[in-house]
């Protein structure tokens, strides 16, 4: 096969099913899914999405299920599903009709991209420090997979790693806020890892109020009715509850400032960027991909202790929020990351060399480093 770099990709984007794509209240694989196949098709290449059949979408779309499952009250086994959806990939790729196709349903095509000898390359959106993981990575040694941030690599760094693309939004999709709310913001889901509680606790003993849009999943409702819901009776705090992404310019614009007190090795954190798209500076705990995503003292500020983000809040809310706004267009928007894997598409669709970009972190853990990375 040989394609020029200014011909349009055959491209097909595999996205989960859990949620529609894009989603209709939270969700950030999906949605992360939707902004680069719309961007894509915005700069003319043709794509096909295989994902829940109530997407909205301009490319093609090849529906695996009749809606999201996370919404379908009647779904109770979701991997079936998803295997209808690798045999209708199947199914199109027997027929040459792609260049590329794009997973994002971490190894579930492994066995069937080796058996079918399939361009592609995967996008892992979840953590990786997980020792079952260790097995897998190592029997499919060969299958060319992407991390949305450096540290992601770290349990893994014998994977086949050919780059590294960081989230993006489309440009206008979010709008620069003043802070006229005067209230601090926590947005995502409510578990252990994301931390709510230590939110509650900045706020309340910064003196500020806190919003909190979060939804909290049928695994997570033990957590939220005994941990969670008794700190929401204390002055100032508000739970919103799940929100659209249509509310987010109002809810994250009109907030003094994002927290992201997370406690576990964060991927990405998309609610970050989102932020930065509002002028909203956020003020994140060093976990993860944390000071990947942040520029301190620009677009936000980062601590390692409930101390340090209550002594740190005077500082953050006097930030230009102008720069923070800067700081997404320069960095996080949907069009460098669709450039980003349209350059890996190029290269594996002509079989050329790909490696990871050099802006990458070298990463050389031993095996009893990482064997502690898990534990830990």
């Amino acid at each position: 096969m040989t394609l020029g770099t200014s011909k349009p990709l055959r491209i097909a984007q595999v996205s989960p099913l859990y949620e529609s794509v894009p989603p209709r209240l939270y969700g950030g694989t999906e949605r992360v899914v939707s902004y680069l196949t719309e961007e894509l098709v915005h700069q003319g290449h043709h794509v096909t999405l295989f994902a829940s059949g109530d997407s909205l979408t301009s490319a093609q779309l090849v529906p695996c299920s009749p809606k999201s499952l996370r919404l379908d009250p009647n779904c109770i086994d979701q991997i079936a599903h998803q295997f209808v959806t690798l045999d209708k990939v199947v199914e199109h790729v027997t027929q040459d009709e792609f260049d590329i196709v794009h997973f994002h349903i971490d190894y579930f095509h492994f066995p069937i991209s080796r058996a079918y000898n399939i361009p592609h390359l995967t996008t892992l959106h979840g953590r990786l420090d997980l020792p079952d993981l260790l097995p897998l990575y190592d029997r499919y040694p060969e299958m060319p997979v992407v991390s949305i941030s450096n540290d992601q690599r770290k349990p893994l760094p014998f994977a086949n790693w050919v780059g590294n693309v960081y989230h993006g939004l489309p440009a206008d999709k979010l709008v620069a806020g003043q802070g006229a709310g005067k209230y601090l913001a926590f947005i995502g889901r409510v578990c252990p890892e994301k931390r709510v509680d230590r939110a509650i606790e900045i706020a309340v003993r910064a003196g500020m109020p806190l919003k909190i849009a979060a939804k909290v999943d049928r695994v997570d409702r033990e957590y939220y009715d005994t941990k969670i819901r008794p700190l929401l009776q204390q002055p100032g705090i508000e739970f919103v509850g799940e929100i659209r992404e249509d509310q987010k310019s109002e809810f994250l614009g009109n907030a003094s400032a994002l927290l992201f007190p997370i406690d576990w090795p964060e991927p990405f954190g998309l609610a970050m960027i989102e932020a930065m798209a509002c002028g909203t500076p956020t003020l994140a705990f060093r976990r993860g991909s944390v000071p990947e995503i942040l520029t301190p003292g620009v677009t936000g500020q980062i601590v390692n202790t409930v101390d340090e983000a209550v002594s740190a809040i005077k500082e953050v809310l006097t930030m230009d929020r102008a720069a923070v706004r800067h700081g997404f267009e320069s960095r996080f928007t949907a069009s460098r990351m669709a450039r980003d894997y349209v350059s890996l598409y190029q290269s594996i669709a002509t079989g050329r060399d790909v490696s990871a970009p050099s802006s990458a972190v070298a990463l050389s853990l031993t095996q009893p480093a990482i064997e502690q990375h898990l534990i830990l």
